[in-house]
């Protein structure tokens, strides 16, 4: 009896924790690609890194950052409605107070009653005025601003190694089951090959 059979279910454990090791070391290493025997080789991350940070760009820029669900929230009826008592409040204080003072003699004939006039007018007006200077403002912005450019731009300047680092703490329990996983399969594995090596001898 070859007593070294027994050593193959630790000897499988032992390659399927290395190997999976070896799967969460090469999502980012190597991190500049090297060259073996004429082919380039990088890690799954960093070798796909300009390619997932414009993904990710065009994802956020698109999904989760929608300019388009900014405006619509921005030119909702009820949102205008809610910020228009400070409006009027302000040309309340424009007419009444700031007037007076720029321009004295205009005061002199204007009224409570004239006042609420050109006040109603005023807000009248701007209630319509406001979604229409919104969606533009918004169309300006989401023009000049180039949201996917800035996403990629910051994804590709994140330090691997320091996001490497934060990966394996924050994870570091799931990390190790997967580790042990592989052993656990390769001791599996390795028991197998052992029966079967034992009932064909």
């Amino acid at each position: 009896m070859h007593f070294w059979l027994y050593i193959i279910p630790f000897l499988a454990a032992l390659i399927g924790w290395t190997i999976n090791s070896l799967m969460i070391r090469l999502l980012f290493h190597p991190l500049k690609p090297i060259q073996i025997l004429g082919f380039s080789f990088s890690g799954i991350i960093s070798g796909k890194r300009e390619a997932i940070a414009k993904g990710l760009g065009k994802y956020v820029s698109e999904e989760l950052f929608s300019f388009q669900v900014i405006e619509e929230k921005l030119t909702n009826p009820a949102n205008i409605e809610k910020i228009m008592p400070l409006v009027e409040e302000q040309i309340d204080h424009f007419l009444r107070i700031k007037l007076g003072e720029q321009m004295p003699m205009i005061s002199m004939f204007i009224g409570d009653k004239t006042i609420q006039q050109l006040k109603n007018i005023f807000m009248e007006e701007l209630t319509t005025l406001f979604p229409n200077l919104i969606n533009q403002y918004a169309k300006n912005l989401q023009s000049d601003l180039q949201l996917e450019q800035i996403i990629s731009q910051k994804i590709m300047a994140i330090d691997l190694l320091e996001t490497e680092k934060k990966i394996h703490q924050q994870f570091k329990k799931e990390l190790s089951l997967f580790k042990l996983a592989g052993a656990f399969t390769g001791l599996i594995i390795g028991i197998l090959q052992l029966l079967i090596t034992l009932l064909l001898n």
